[in-house]
């Protein structure tokens, strides 16, 4: 990931970041740039986390991200990226975003959405005011993202006259979705959707979504153009470029490296315990940065007497994003030859209710069909192409995929699991052979197949969830996702300290948790971040102040495997 010689790991740092996914790699990046140091520690032989991906042969397969946002110029994780350095990994603008497709309809949303409002339009035409008026509020939350852009910093790093107004500029925020919050599950949705169009074909748009705001929002990202391909080489080079950064202005990642204790003293972080090449080492540090799932955090790293069990309770039936089947398929020919465009397909009957098609079932669940190469032509090699399928999924379907747990609760992936990935693989291949590419089975070099089992080995998140806690009301009554902890000096971060998913939530997480850290350090360097972050400065009062680490931007991407290959 990495050509910056690695150094030999100190038993002291000023932080020790939990988890090398991009929000722990932001984190250490942070740091190393406002001059302090850190160590990350990462389970796997390697940093990302979902933004890993893998390759195979001459191909690189991207296994989670398939679109983005707010990575814009001007987007907010471009802004977090650029106080680090300017050779950040850039990327394009999508055009075509999302396809839907059943037997009664076949829609494309663009970044251009009233295209998509004249077809409707053409579609219901008994509904014209419902559709405009459905579009026109899509449009309103589009215009209060603007707000938000400065609203990213968290109230933990706030003093009490900023928390004032910022209350006052997130109610302003607010406003756009206010009125469409409280339309959640089957029957709300169902009254929601009335609000614009009776007829149930309109509905069954909609069928995946549990609430009006998903069947906004995307529409509102799609004006704001707000919806971004991975960089070139895929997403795993937004951790290669972090990695790089933070090591070249003095930050340290220690892969197979697993924390297993947090050393406390009266409440306060010492440091951690964690399994390196078989053995139990040690790190001592002021503060702990953690991007692991709270329920690991607070149950397997902390002794029991410091969590309430009511904390412990709330956290177990925390509503979370779904894990997933992923079918990762090389081609032996450009997917635009089987007339496959940029934007995500979504496949799915719409006779299935919300529930059957987030299920997991391989026969009925909505499926998401992106081919990466025709985004991206350096992912395989000259001639060929990817094609990835997903479904949403359940790490406790079939019976936790047939697999059985040794002494130490690791699943084991026998025979069983091997025929049942196959199984799953196959099923879905014939599903988008009966209504998309009839002849992609003949096109099929080899496929690769990922279940929750596989998200979970590789990210220990909890059900093998894509993107930890999902926004809802229970979740915010709960308080169930953090930056505080009842431990003096312990952070928490990534997909568990702010609700929602994505690359935006982790790198907000990873700013937070650094500015948290940084005030109490040093309240100049937090300062000029805060005043940059918050719009009141521009980027050269970083790079022109001498009291933060300076980095030469001097990164180069790697190649991939069909770049290496080619003659």
């Amino acid at each position: 990931m990495s050509n910056i010689q690695e150094k030999k790991t100190k038993n002291n740092y000023d932080v020790v970041i939990i988890g090398a996914g991009i929000s722990g790699l932001t984190s250490s990046a942070l740091f190393s740039k406002a001059g302090m140091s850190s160590c990350v520690l990462e389970m796997a032989k390697n940093g990302g986390g979902y933004l890993a991906g893998f390759e195979r042969g001459k191909f690189r397969f991207d296994t989670a991200i398939h679109w983005l946002n707010d990575c814009s110029p001007n987007g907010f994780v471009t802004r977090i990226f650029k106080i680090i350095g300017t050779d950040y990994p850039k990327v394009e603008f999508q055009k075509n975003i999302r396809r839907f497709i059943n037997d009664d309809i076949n829609y494309l949303v663009t970044n251009t959405p009233d295209d998509f409002k004249k077809e409707l339009l053409q579609k219901f035409p008994d509904d014209k005011k419902g559709i405009e008026k459905f579009f026109k509020d899509a449009k309103k939350i589009s215009k209060s993202f603007d707000t938000y852009l400065k609203l990213s910093r968290s109230l933990e790093t706030r003093n009490i006259f900023n928390k004032a107004i910022y209350g006052l500029k997130m109610l302003k925020f607010a406003l756009a979705f206010i009125p469409h919050i409280k339309y959640k599950g089957d029957k709300e949705i169902k009254k929601g959707l009335n609000k614009y169009s009776k007829n149930p074909d309109f509905h069954k748009l909609f069928s995946a979504e549990s609430e009006l705001l998903s069947c906004l929002v995307p529409i509102a990202w799609a004006y704001s153009k707000n919806y971004q391909n991975p960089p070139m080489g895929g997403s795993r080079t937004f951790p290669e470029w972090l990695s790089y950064a933070s090591k070249k202005m003095g930050g340290e990642i220690l892969f197979n490296s697993k924390v297993t204790k947090i050393i406390i003293e009266n409440k306060i972080v010492k440091g951690v315990e964690f399994q390196n090449k078989g053995k139990i080492k040690k790190i001592y540090c002021k503060y702990i940065v953690s991007t692991s799932d709270l329920s690991t955090l607070y149950e397997k790293m902390l002794p029991k007497s410091i969590i309430p069990e009511n904390v412990i309770k709330k956290l177990n039936n925390a509503e979370l994003y779904t894990s997933a089947v992923t079918v990762s398929i090389a081609t032996d020919c450009p997917l635009e030859d089987l007339n496959i465009g940029e934007e995500s397909i979504y496949l799915y009957d719409n006779t299935n209710n919300k529930k059957v098609l987030s299920s997991g079932n391989p026969h009925k669940s909505g499926m998401h069909i992106i081919s990466p190469t025709v985004r991206d032509k350096s992912l395989a090699p000259v001639g060929n192409g990817i094609l990835t399928l997903f479904i949403p999924a359940h790490i406790e379907n079939n019976n936790y995929w047939n697999c059985e747990k040794d002494e130490n609760g690791k699943f084991i992936r026998g025979k069983e699991y091997i025929k049942l990935k196959e199984e799953y693989a196959e099923i879905l291949i014939k599903r988008v052979q009966n209504k998309l590419i009839p002849n992609l089975k003949e096109h099929i070099l080899f496929y690769d197949v990922s279940t929750p089992i596989t998200y979970y080995r590789y990210t220990a998140n909890k059900g093998g969830t894509m993107m930890g806690q999902r926004p809802g009301k229970e979740n915010m009554m709960n308080k169930v996702a953090t930056y505080k902890t009842p431990v003096k000096n312990l952070i928490v971060s990534g997909h568990w300290s702010d609700l929602g998913g994505g690359v935006p939530i982790s790198v907000k997480a990873a700013l937070n948790t650094s500015l948290i850290i940084i005030k109490k350090e040093s309240k100049k360097k937090f300062k000029i971040l805060a005043d940059y972050i918050d719009g009141n400065k521009n980027i050269d009062s970083i790079y022109k102040s001498e009291i933060f680490t300076k980095y030469d931007n001097s990164w180069v991407q790697s190649q991939t495997p069909a770049q290496k290959n080619t003659k």
